[in-house]
């Protein structure tokens, strides 16, 4: 198992967008199972599935080029330029990632008029983020993190893994 773990930094160095993906899809796909957990339903593995399925198809993929694209367009981790990024996620991004969330569920789940949960919901979750994605995203940053540095797996990981985790709120604020 020890072995497991020191090949999995390098596997994410070399392999970056599928470790990405996986781990994204990973995250959806407990947050929704420990949803189902929290309210005492019985586990919906297709429901589950279909949330895998949008976050591998999606969620996972446009995170990653869209991380990347505020990266290479606000370079730096000044506390003005993380606040310029988080702005940017939260007026461009997140209402994009709400969107295919609810749209996705939808065809997955063969409604007949698939905005009907995106009309519903959105405002609700988009809020909830709202009140949740910038004390995530914006975590107070230490003074040797202020100077521009290039971006380490380690740093990357752990940003997918804060942000990622950032949904499981969203999924517990709205119900399908």
């Amino acid at each position: 198992m020890a072995g497991w773990w020191r090949v999995l930094p390098r596997a994410a160095g070399r392999y970056p967008w599928p470790t990405n993906v996986l781990l994204y899809t990973a995250l959806f796909s407990a947050g929704d199972a420990l949803q189902q957990r929290l309210r005492g339903c019985r586990a919906d593995w297709r429901q589950t599935r279909h949330v895998a399925t949008v976050a591998v198809v999606f969620h996972g993929n446009f995170n990653y080029v869209w991380l990347r694209l505020l990266e290479r367009a606000l370079p730096g981790r000044a506390p003005r330029v993380i606040l310029a990024k988080v702005l940017c996620d939260q007026a461009l991004g997140g209402p994009v990632a709400v969107s295919a969330f609810y749209l996705g569920m939808s065809i997955l789940q063969g409604k007949d008029d698939i905005f009907l949960d995106l009309r519903q919901k959105f405002w609700n979750t988009y809020k909830s983020g709202l009140m949740y994605w910038p004390f995530v995203q914006s975590p107070s940053v230490p003074a040797h993190q202020l100077q521009p540095r290039s971006c380490s797996l380690e740093n990357s990981l752990h940003r997918t893994l804060r942000l990622s985790v950032g949904h499981l709120p969203l999924l517990f604020t709205t119900g399908w």
